[in-house]
C-alpha cells in the first residue's frame, strides 16, 4: 500500500465524508488510533457504518440508530471483516474520530492522529484478513507520516470508550509490524496505554 501526496490510499475505496476539517497549521501527524465499530452493534456487513460517516444514516431504520440522530463523526479508514479497506477522509485532514481525548498530556487527539476503524465488537475476535490489511496500512502510514505511537480509543478516552477492546490482539499486531520492518530499535514505535508506555 501507498499513501499519495494528498493523503489518500490507492488501495482503499474512497468515500468522501463531510465530517472533516483542516488540522492546525504545522501540526505533525504522529499518532495512530485503533477503534472498532459495528452498526447495529454486533451486526456486520451492512451499509450503516458508511451511512453514518457520510451523514446519510436512516435513523428510523433501527431502534439503536435513534441515539445517533445528531451525531457527526468520521474516521480516516474502515477495515471490513473481509479485510476490504475504505477511506473517508484524507489522512492529511482532521477526521472526527477521537472526540474528547488525551494522549500523554496532549488533548484533542483528532488534531494529530489518524483514525482506523475495524469492523468488530468488544466481544469477539477480529478476522485474520483485518490484521493483514491493518498491518499493510500501518506500514504505508508510517512511511508517509512521522507516526511515533499507536494506541486504542479506549486508552485516550478511557472514561467514554472501550474499543478496540479485549479481543484486539496487540501482541500479534506488534509482531506482524516488527516482522514487516515497520519498526526496530533504530526506528522505534511506541505502543501506548494509559497505565504504561511500553516501547518494543
Amino acid at each position: 500500500m501507498n499513501i499519495d501526496k494528498d493523503g489518500w490510499c490507492a488501495d482503499a475505496v474512497r468515500m468522501m465524508s463531510p465530517n472533516q476539517n483542516d488540522r492546525p497549521d504545522g501540526q505533525a501527524i504522529d499518532l495512530l488510533v485503533i477503534h472498532n465499530i459495528s452498526l447495529p452493534p454486533g451486526e456486520f456487513g451492512g451499509p450503516f457504518i458508511e451511512d453514518l460517516f457520510l451523514n446519510r444514516l436512516d435513523c428510523d431504520s433501527h431502534p439503536f440508530f435513534d441515539q445517533l440522530r445528531s451525531l457527526h463523526v468520521s474516521s480516516h479508514f474502515l477495515i471490513r471483516r473481509d479485510g476490504a479497506l475504505l477511506q473517508f477522509v484524507s489522512a492529511d485532514k482532521r477526521a472526527w474520530h477521537a472526540g474528547v481525548s488525551d494522549f500523554c498530556g496532549r488533548t484533542g487527539c483528532n488534531d494529530f492522529s489518524i483514525g482506523v476503524e475495524i469492523e468488530g465488537t468488544d466481544y469477539e475476535p477480529f478476522m485474520p484478513e483485518q490484521y493483514d490489511t491493518l498491518v499493510s496500512l500501518t506500514e504505508a502510514l508510517c512511511r508517509h507520516y512521522p507516526i511515533r505511537a499507536v494506541t486504542g480509543h479506549q486508552h485516550i478516552a478511557p472514561e467514554r470508550k472501550t474499543d478496540p477492546g479485549p479481543f484486539f490482539d496487540w501482541t500479534y499486531y506488534r509482531k506482524r509490524l516488527e516482522s514487516a520492518g515497520v519498526f526496530s530499535a533504530e526506528k522505534p514505535l511506541d505502543f501506548w496505554f494509559r497505565q504504561e508506555a511500553s516501547q518494543f
